[in-house]
């Protein structure tokens, strides 16, 4: 077997638990305002369970969203999204903050979320306007961080635009791109795996992210194939349907899996070890247990 890197769980839903404070669009970015030392805690945690790789809590730090613009998206929640765009840079330094305690322990791999919103392609903006904003977000994290991992790319034209991005910094550059929750060989945008992996396999690691488990093994058969280092980390949600994904949501619309617990999770983790994945972690509402479980399973 492969030697098989770790990473850690979701954060924005940790952070959820651990605050108590109820999901909105910038959650995860107001609780380090409003908890300095929670998203460190977390981190620590991850590293503690056996994670290889934590992801820095910038996610959902993009100007777009700082600026209020994503509120039409979540209007139907009835959430008004104050402008912080003048904290884009500071709130950057703190999540890079937050992650430093596990430096020497753990790989710090550069978080950077879809722009507009999570799995909504029709939300990306024109191809040149999102390649600027990526490589922004990518030049501020990546003097700190070891990897820039762009998460839940949920469309061709944004995973090319991620890569261009990346690429304008020495930084290895890792794409995670989300599935349909009921067809794994296509993405949130409809497209196949298949032509985004046209793009992908130039970047230096390929994942599969923020989908159900069970569709996972039809997407790593595509991803798989594209010679670079792969794997998957999924989420533990409800589906995602398409009525969500129609908008006017935030993730306190969608509720956890009863029926995936650290075991359950850790059986569809190690399945996907035995397709060739060599990087496995956990996404929205996996946590530190689910990590340590599959690291028991590991024998790490």
């Amino acid at each position: 077997m492969a030697q098989v890197t770790i990473l850690d769980g979701g954060m924005g839903q940790e952070l959820i638990a651990r605050s108590g404070q109820p999901a909105q669009p910038l959650w995860s970015t107001q609780v380090m305002l409003d908890r300095p030392g929670l998203v460190a805690e977390v981190h620590d945690d991850y590293v503690a369970a056996g994670a290889q790789v934590v992801t820095t809590n910038s996610y959902a730090i993009h100007r777009d969203r700082l600026r209020g613009a994503a509120s039409n998206h979540y209007a139907g929640a009835g959430v008004e999204l104050p402008d912080r765009e003048a904290e884009f840079e500071a709130l950057l330094g703190r999540a890079l903050d937050e992650a430093e305690g596990v430096r020497g322990r753990a790989q710090i791999a550069g978080a950077i979320g879809p722009l507009g919103a999570s799995y909504r392609a029709d939300l990306n903006p024109p191809y040149e306007d999102a390649v600027a904003l990526y490589a922004e977000v990518a030049k501020i994290l990546a003097p700190r961080a070891d990897i820039l991992l762009f998460e839940t790319i949920a469309s061709v034209e944004a995973a090319r635009a991620c890569l261009e991005a990346g690429r304008q910094t020495l930084r290895p550059v890792w794409l995670a791109l989300t599935v349909d929750d009921e067809d794994g060989t296509l993405l949130r945008s409809g497209e196949t795996l298949a032509e985004a992996m046209d793009v992908a396999r130039d970047a230096d690691a390929v994942l599969a992210n923020c989908s159900a488990p069970e569709v996972m093994p039809p997407a790593l058969e595509i991803i798989g194939t594209g010679g670079v280092p792969f794997g998957a980390y999924a989420n533990a949600f409800t589906q995602i349907t398409k009525a969500f994904l129609a908008g006017g949501t935030t993730a306190s619309d969608l509720s956890a899996r009863r029926d995936m617990g650290p075991a359950a999770y850790a059986d569809h983790a190690t399945a996907w070890v035995d397709m060739g994945a060599t990087i496995i972690g956990g996404c929205c509402e996996t946590g530190p247990a689910h990590i340590a479980e599959i690291a028991r399973r590991l024998g790490r």
